[in-house]
């Protein structure tokens, strides 16, 4: 109930009725990053029901840059409120196979627009304010935002007893069903905490599974090793996390190991997922 929605445009001019103004810089954004993984926070006009905003006085307003969904939209005639297509918590789906894995006997049908070419989720900015504030960091990044605005703030960490303004904010999400714990230091030094952490819940009877780059992977002595991609592709790790880590579940593992990734361009949203994943469970060598 406290969990606002994103309303999904197919065209520009869509937002008029959703909002009660559009500030020059949020205009801006919308000319050069939309279509795509951006979700704005307005200050939302009476059109906008409180159901989708959580009784909040914004809206977070996305056009995708996907031509099934584009097209569902301008079928569907209205602006679409919708959450990721997955059960609360889940890694978000990054395939239709996904999808159907959460939400066979729950929807009535599903649409396959193909494999998300991102992968993690938009990034939500506000602009309610003199200075954009990044609620939840995504497939637009910080850099790409300051060529635009100048200046942008993080959000802190948001408190139980505050209301979310965007979605991910509050709860546990994005989690495999294996518990996952992050692993931070020098290279050589994770690698040899993870090897050690592993053997120690090998000996319990515990099914191991560690997230390595594509470099290090050789170097584990777990049950089950995913590759999320290489140090120097960053884009890919953050196309694979949610697949590796439902890969985990599939794979029925007990307890995930995870190296950490440079916060920088997108890594600082595949940094987020994996801190919300872990419930912040991180381990410094």
């Amino acid at each position: 109930n406290d969990n606002p929605l994103i309303v999904h445009i197919s065209n520009i001019n869509d937002v008029t009725n959703l909002v009660t103004e559009i500030p020059q810089m949020a205009k801006k954004l919308m000319d050069n990053l939309w279509p795509g993984p951006l979700t704005l926070i307005l200050k939302r006009s009476d059109t906008v029901p409180d159901i989708i905003t959580a009784g909040l006085d914004t809206v977070a307003v996305r056009m995708p840059d996907n031509p099934v969904a584009l097209r569902l939209i301008e079928a569907a005639g209205v602006p679409v409120a919708a959450p990721s297509a997955n059960l609360s918590g889940r890694p978000s789906p990054t395939s239709a196979k996904h999808v159907e894995e959460d939400l066979t006997g729950r929807v009535d049908f599903i649409i396959d627009g193909g494999v998300c070419d991102v992968g993690v989720e938009s990034t939500v900015l506000d602009v309610t304010g003199e200075i954009p504030i990044i609620l939840r960091p995504g497939g637009v990044t910080i850099e790409m935002i300051e060529k635009l605005t100048g200046r942008v703030d993080a959000d802190t960490q948001t408190k139980s007893t505050d209301k979310p303004r965007s979605p991910g904010m509050k709860y546990r999400h994005y989690s495999p069903k294996a518990d996952i714990i992050l692993v931070e230091g020098d290279n050589d030094k994770v690698i040899g905490k993870i090897n050690e952490l592993s053997s120690l819940a090998k000996e319990k009877g515990l099914k191991v599974g560690v997230l390595s780059t594509k470099e290090n992977c050789k170097y584990y002595n777990s049950d089950v090793i995913l590759s999320v991609g290489s140090v120097k592709t960053p884009d890919e790790i953050a196309s694979n996390l949610f697949e590796c880590l439902r890969k985990f579940d599939d794979l029925k593992v007990d307890i995930i190991y995870s190296e950490t990734f440079s916060e920088d361009g997108i890594g600082r949203a595949v940094m987020n997922r994996l801190k919300k994943a872990s419930a912040g469970k991180i381990i410094k060598v």
